[in-house]
């Protein structure tokens, strides 16, 4: 649920919610071994008391690190890859089965996929499969919980599963964890001391935006709604400026990432940062009905009362059901227009009613109606 601001009453939009709770999916229970020693968020230090550097090696990964454990010193019997922030936090997990996981013996994992709906099939060339098995479909399943996505990479017959890859990782990254990136893939088709399968170059997905700069935007998201710990505003503001610095080429993930600079900035207090932000945002996607509301926040803050009634306003012209600009709406018309804010409360109550997580503001607002009513 978005944050209050008690000062004034008012509520940001996406940019200050915290992790959004996914509609329900089929079950992600596993019999299989994977992340049995450690879990997503964990800090390196711990990772490493684990770990010591004899039993892996490391690469960069973007501003973070890979840390790879061998297929003969894994719990899993295939490769383990572990990835970390710059933060030193671990985001997500890859393991790769290059000769293939019968799923035989996992009956709870072979269950879970049977429930999920391919969301790519195709045929791959696995180096060190055996030829039958090749010759088989491919297919990429998803399922998850609220804050974490798993993936997996399947091939061979519905009856007879054989999991090639696995990828866990907390949402903001979930697009950097897909097992159908080719980077990934590849490390299917040219495992190291394999003879090398047959890379086809229309499999698996490859970023059209700057690789830093997704990454720093998911570093920001993870950040600003709480996806490992506390929000942390300071991490998410330097993340979204080497985000932005990096080179989006597409103006929406551009306009994206200085909206929510723009709410880091305004949850920090520096409004004058936060108001630049958010107009370069328009500038790139106008009528954006969560950027004008943020903005109508930070004009609120900074004493223009009659500027943030307007953004409200086109807020909730662009989006009538859009609640919590109407909440904003009615709190900054109190002073000015009561009839209109009595109207634009009541309006919120009856968009938001049966939703538990806006019960403490729905007290706010019956109370408030008291009082207009009067």
């Amino acid at each position: 649920m978005a944050s209050l601001f008690a000062v004034v009453g008012l509520v940001i939009g996406c940019g200050g919610s915290v992790a959004p709770v996914k509609p329900p999916l089929p079950p992600s229970k596993s019999d299989l071994p994977l992340l049995v020693s450690t879990a997503l968020c964990e800090r390196k230090v711990d990772f490493l008391k684990k770990y010591p550097p004899v039993t892996h090696t490391s690469t960069s990964w973007g501003s973070g690190q890979e840390l790879v454990i061998p297929v003969e010193a894994s719990a899993s019997h295939g490769e383990e890859s572990y990835f970390f922030d710059e933060d030193d936090v671990l985001v997500g997990a890859l393991f790769t089965f290059s000769k293939g996981l019968d799923l035989k013996p996992y009956p709870v994992l072979r269950h879970t996929l049977s429930q999920l709906k391919p969301s790519v099939e195709f045929y791959l060339n696995v180096a060190q499969l055996e030829t039958r098995m090749n010759m088989e479909s491919s297919a990429l399943l998803e399922t998850g919980d609220e804050k974490s996505t798993t993936q997996y990479l399947v091939t061979g017959p519905h009856d007879r599963p054989v999991l090639l890859q696995a990828s866990y990782t907390i949402d903001p990254y979930v697009r950097l964890f897909s097992p159908y990136r080719r980077e990934f893939l590849d490390r299917l088709r040219n495992f190291a001391g394999g003879t090398g399968g047959q890379t086809m170059e229309s499999q698996g997905t490859e970023d059209k935006e700057p690789f830093a700069s997704l990454q720093q935007f998911a570093r920001g998201q993870a950040a600003q709604l709480a996806y490992c710990g506390d929000k942390d505003y300071e991490i998410a503001a330097d993340a979204y400026q080497k985000a932005i610095s990096s080179g989006f080429t597409n103006k929406v993930w551009l306009a994206e990432a200085r909206h929510k600079l723009g709410v880091a900035w305004l949850v920090k207090g520096q409004l004058e940062k936060a108001k630049a932000e958010l107009l370069q945002s328009l500038t790139l996607r106008p009528n954006i009905p969560e950027v004008l509301n943020n903005l109508g926040t930070v004009q609120i803050k900074l004493g223009d009362t009659a500027a943030g009634l307007r953004l409200f306003e086109k807020a909730v012209t662009l989006r009538p059901n859009y609640a919590l600009a109407r909440f904003n709406l009615a709190g900054a018309s109190e002073a000015t227009n009561p009839k209109r804010a009595l109207s634009e409360y009541e309006t919120y109550l009856a968009l938001v009613e049966g939703i538990p997580e806006e019960e403490a503001r729905m007290a706010h607002v019956k109370e408030r109606v008291k009082v207009l009513k009067r």
